[in-house]
């Protein structure tokens, strides 16, 4: 259970999550970055180096969002390597914090820095007056998410994490905070269920794949 509950902390971390490598930073569901940007930074962000901000433009309308993470997912399945893989996730995770709005990027920073003092009352209000302003931001969702699993509260945790879904339903931070909340509630099959999409979306989240084969053997009784 220790080893479940571990794995389980730094999933969720950058969400939500989370993501496949090195050990989990300042919790950001996300959330997430460059590590230079005012929110906290993924773990793939820290090996390799991020990509130069130079190659981060991000688009300015919501169809260009759309278009541009569409290709960055088809990039991201054919990444030939996993250094190639961490500059996608990077400008993947990029698009989704943007913002339009100062205001919003004022609130997330405070954000950030509740968070980093610990302060997750603070943080939550934060985040719900975000999510007021704006609740197509897919970043509120998943810091929210993030925090209310980091308390303990995972039903709230839970709700967050569909208002994500719904929004994107490729955000395989989301989904592997998914698989990791079920699995700390004992179902296994629909935490497998969750960590196989995952993994469909982004096929190098390597501590994922390792659940993934831990848990076919649980459920289906075999080796995948």
């Amino acid at each position: 259970m220790q080893s479940t509950t571990s794995s389980a902390r730094w999933l969720c971390l950058p969400m939500l999550l989370a993501f496949a490598g090195t050990p989990a930073p300042t919790i950001v569901f996300a959330q997430s970055p460059p590590r230079n940007s005012p929110q906290a930074t993924p773990p793939e962000a820290t090996q390799p180096s991020d990509p130069p901000r130079s190659t981060l433009r991000l688009p300015k309308s919501p169809k260009e969002t759309d278009r541009g993470l569409d290709f960055l997912f088809g990039a991201l399945k054919a990444a030939p390597d996993e250094a190639s893989a961490r500059h996608v996730e990077a400008r993947i995770l990029a698009l989704w914090s943007q913002s339009s709005s100062n205001t919003i990027s004022l609130l997330m920073q405070r954000v950030k820095t509740a968070t980093d003092a610990k302060q997750s009352d603070v943080a939550l209000k934060l985040l719900d007056a975000v999510l007021k302003l704006r609740p197509e931001y897919i970043e509120g969702w998943s810091q929210r998410a993030t925090l209310h699993y980091m308390r303990n509260d995972y039903q709230r945790s839970l709700e967050d994490i569909e208002q994500v879904l719904i929004r994107e339903p490729r955000h395989f931070g989301a989904l592997a905070g998914l698989g990791v909340i079920m699995q700390e509630l004992g179902d296994d099959k629909r935490a497998l269920d969750a960590f196989r999409k995952a993994l469909a979306v982004n096929p190098h989240l390597e501590r994922v794949r390792e659940l993934v084969k831990t848990l076919t053997e649980k459920v289906d009784g075999r080796d995948i």
